[in-house]
């Protein structure tokens, strides 16, 4: 099964302020993304990181992947430039670029960490499956959530687990929704 998750931000101490995460600390927040993660996610699955693993975290990056089940792919994101140059962490991905295009269920799909507008086949049915913008429903967000085929992998909208293609376009739209609340 593909899996997809975006801004973990493992060991980063702001990002819970910044997105409202329900955690006191890093160690809560890293203790329960980790324990999240492995319940949700096979030996055998396919997990995608849609940039953005860790940041400014105490431990090293490969700490936190040789704890993570399935197999892991990394789509570059902005806070990846220190996980890029760490050699162990690097050897726990089966591919790194800075965009990708997969299958799931029929459907195609290209991975950015960055929010794009259009993408390669974008109007021929091909989704986007992006992070970057974490929660944050500002000019970025509100031009996104019109563009059809466009989600978030973003963590802090995921349940902070990877989620499928299919639980990934209910939690867009949930969190759309908050919109109209």
């Amino acid at each position: 099964m593909n899996l997809y998750i975006s801004d973990i931000h493992f060991g980063h101490a702001n990002v819970i302020k910044h997105d409202n995460r329900p955690f006191s600390d890093v160690k809560e927040m890293d203790k329960a993304l980790i324990d999240l993660w492995n319940r949700r996610v096979n030996i055998s699955d396919d997990v995608y990181i849609v940039g953005d693993f860790a940041f400014k975290s105490e431990m090293d990056e490969s700490w936190y992947l040789k704890q993570l089940r399935g197999r892991k792919h990394l789509v570059i994101g902005n806070h990846d430039m220190k996980l890029l140059k760490n050699e162990k962490a690097m050897s726990y991905f089966e591919s790194v670029d800075k965009m990708m295009h997969v299958a799931d269920q029929g459907n195609h799909i290209a991975l950015c960490h960055y929010p794009m507008i259009e993408w390669y086949r974008s109007f021929h049915g091909t989704y986007l499956i992006y992070g970057h913008i974490h929660n944050r429903k500002g000019p970025t967000y509100e031009i996104m959530k019109n563009i059809d085929r466009a989600l978030n992998a973003a963590a802090c909208i995921n349940n902070y687990m990877p989620v499928s293609f299919d639980e990934l376009v209910v939690n867009n739209r949930l969190f759309q929704q908050e919109d109209k609340a």
